[in-house]
């Protein structure tokens, strides 16, 4: 009961300093406006009053009628309770409507009390006090963006992710601004210049930072906080929210969306900055939140400097740089700028797709960007490349991954996800490449299957060829990413949206998932960790039961569950109902870095599992037995 005393106490000497934080900053504004007046009367004084006879009474009067009279006006119009960093043409017109209005007032006033020694005195005062007025806020503004500038910075500001989008409805819809900073502020202007935004009716933001509540941005007030979401969407009947908080933590995200869906009310988030900057916004635009904002996590601190000592300058080689993985790890080297940037893979679309995007990303930074169209299978090719190039660090996340189709094709799982890694791994050691890091999977524990297999075999190839002072040899195991190639996301966004059924193999069947982002940055931060001959497993958070995955997609996508069927059609060739991220014997609960673990590996002899590979039965279901039989052994 102590406890609870002692919160709220706090709870009302934090909420009273907000208060007086407020009230500070609506005392300093009026009497700035009263200086600005007074000084304006004062030149009119003394400008006007040789010329035609202003005597002090009447200045006196006219004075103290105007500050009287503009602050009235501006309480009426909420100049004096806003965020001044989000002044613009709005706040100026409403200025000139109080200044008018004061003039208006003072002048009928005077005229009763009989008092008309000069209108022209008042008109000049007038004048120049708002001039004054919008001139101080003006360069207010200016003093407080350059600041925030200046110490935050804006590369980060509007970052999204790339949600799908439909077309919103025609009419009228209610909205609620979630993030009432620099981001609302220039989405709720976006929407006053575009013809667009005349279907979207903005009642005003939402935001956690008291200082904020109850103001005013662009004319919208900001109505409560993220907790009062919920009643605010009854009392004021809306019908969207949109999320104009870039850096807002996933778990409040979620929170929000599932309240929001719960509530039947659409919930998107901003289009990318450059939208905005080049006034393309429009409703169309906005991005319509997916599963990623469901199941994803908040990003995790990478450590800058050792991971920037480790790649500014170098050549770094990605393989399978078309892949889901593979592309974003591209994108994720080049702000540690490296001297050469590798992109190889053996689909010729993919490495055009992913050369063109970073070209465009790299222009005016001192990077060679160089795509390469080659098969790991091919041991002679490779060598060229190694030699030509001399890679210092190689990202290896070229493999076949999808698990049924492997089932089918054991032979190209082998030669890709074993002998290819084989092939790389050596050369990397002839060529003395410093880091060698492979992209692993949850699916190489305890496989069932030949995918899982082979990644495994895959690790224990890679690990057996680790030699102190020579190449350091690393795998990063982590599960299913959300939005890859082949990804049964996809799958039921299309089911769900002809209606049903949504298919899944199991009602029991639970996956770990993670982004691609998360999972790529994840990588990059455990190769700068490595010392050498190291599996690092990176934590998946819960595993997601995939029944209540599509639930909640339907969900998202404004449909009833009840009105999307969802059948189970058996486990496929090769599936688990489970995956796990460690052997039994490699369990090790210690974290190296942030949601990054180090598996317990055991001494691999790469001539045991070679011998184990030129006896592999040339049958299908035999190689499939054995395969999966010796990893489990």
């Amino acid at each position: 009961m102590e406890e609870k005393q002692n919160f709220l106490l706090i709870k009302i000497i934090i909420l009273e300093g907000v208060q007086l934080r407020r009230l500070h900053k609506i005392v300093v504004l009026l009497m700035v406006n009263i200086i600005i007046i007074v000084s304006s009367n004062v030149f009119s004084y003394f400008f006007i009053g040789p010329l035609i006879g202003v005597s002090q009474f009447f200045y006196f009067l006219a004075t103290s009628l105007q500050i009287f009279l503009y602050t009235l006006y501006a309480v009426a119009f909420h100049l004096l309770n806003r965020v001044t960093r989000f002044f613009g043409l709005k706040e100026i017109i409403k200025m000139g409507i109080a200044a008018f209005c004061t003039g208006v007032s003072e002048s009928i006033f005077l005229l009763f009390m009989r008092d008309i020694t000069s209108f022209r005195h008042v008109f000049l005062a007038n004048f120049l006090a708002i001039i004054g007025i919008i001139f101080v806020n003006i360069f207010w503004r200016m003093f407080v963006v350059y600041g925030n500038s200046k110490n935050k910075g804006s590369s980060n500001l509007l970052r999204s992710k790339n949600f799908s989008s439909d077309n919103l409805n025609a009419h009228h819809k209610r909205v609620l601004i979630i993030g009432a900073g620099e981001a609302g502020f220039q989405l709720l202007n976006s929407f006053d210049r575009n013809a667009s935004g005349a279907s979207l009716d903005v009642v005003g933001f939402v935001d956690d930072d008291p200082s904020k509540i109850g103001t005013y941005i662009s004319l919208k007030k900001v109505l409560g906080s993220m907790d009062q979401l919920n009643s605010l969407i009854k009392e004021y009947g809306i019908t969207q929210v949109i999320f104009a908080i870039p850096s807002l933590p996933y778990s409040k995200r979620q929170k929000i969306i599932s309240m929001a869906m719960r509530m039947k009310v659409k919930v998107t988030t901003l289009p990318h900055i450059e939208d905005i900057a080049l006034g393309k916004l429009n409703v169309n635009s906005l991005k319509e939140v997916d599963v990623v904002d469901l199941l994803g996590r908040d990003e995790v601190e990478l450590d800058i400097k050792s991971i920037f000592r480790q790649l500014h300058g170098r050549v770094v080689l990605v393989t399978g740089a078309g892949g889901s993985i593979g592309s974003e790890v591209v994108r994720q080297l080049l702000q540690f700028q490296p001297a050469s940037l590798l992109l190889l893979g053996h689909g010729e679309y993919s490495i055009y797709k992913i050369n063109s995007e970073i070209q465009k990303k790299i222009q005016g930074m001192n990077i060679e960007l160089v795509p390469i169209i080659a098969d790991v299978k091919d041991v002679k090719r490779m060598d060229e490349i190694m030699r030509e190039y001399h890679p210092d660090i190689v990202y290896h996340a070229a493999a076949y991954k999808h698990v049924p189709l492997m089932e089918y094709n054991p032979v190209e799982a082998v030669n890709n996800n074993i002998y290819g890694t084989l092939n790389i791994v050596k050369l990397a050691k002839q060529y003395n490449v410093k880091n060698f890091v492979m992209i692993s999977t949850d699916k190489a524990v305890n496989p069932a299957n030949v995918m899982g297999a082979t990644k495994r075999i895959a690790e224990m190839v890679m690990m057996s060829c680790n030699e102190v002072g020579q190449t350091k040899f690393s795998a990063v195991r982590f599960g299913n990413v959300l939005g890859s190639r082949g990804s049964v996301i996809p799958l039921f966004k299309r089911q769900i949206a002809a209606g049903g059924p949504v298919m899944i193999t199991d009602f029991r069947m639970t996956r770990y998932f993670m982004t691609i982002p998360e999972a790529s940055r994840l990588v990059l931060q455990a190769g700068a960790l490595s010392e050498g001959a190291e599996i690092f497993v990176l934590d998946m958070g819960e595993p997601v039961k995939i029944k209540d995955l599509v639930e909640e997609m339907i969900h998202l996508c404004g449909r009833e569950p009840d009105k999307i069927p969802i059948i189970e059609i058996g486990i496929r060739p090769g599936e688990k109902l489970y995956e796990e991220l460690f052997f039994e014997k490699e369990k090790n609960s210690k974290q190296v870095y942030e949601k990054i673990f180090v598996a317990n590996v055991e001494k691999f002899e790469l001539e045991e599992i070679q011998k184990f590979l030129r006896n592999l039965p040339t049958k299908k279901e035999e190689m499939v037995k054995a395969l999966v039989g010796y990893v489990n052994k």
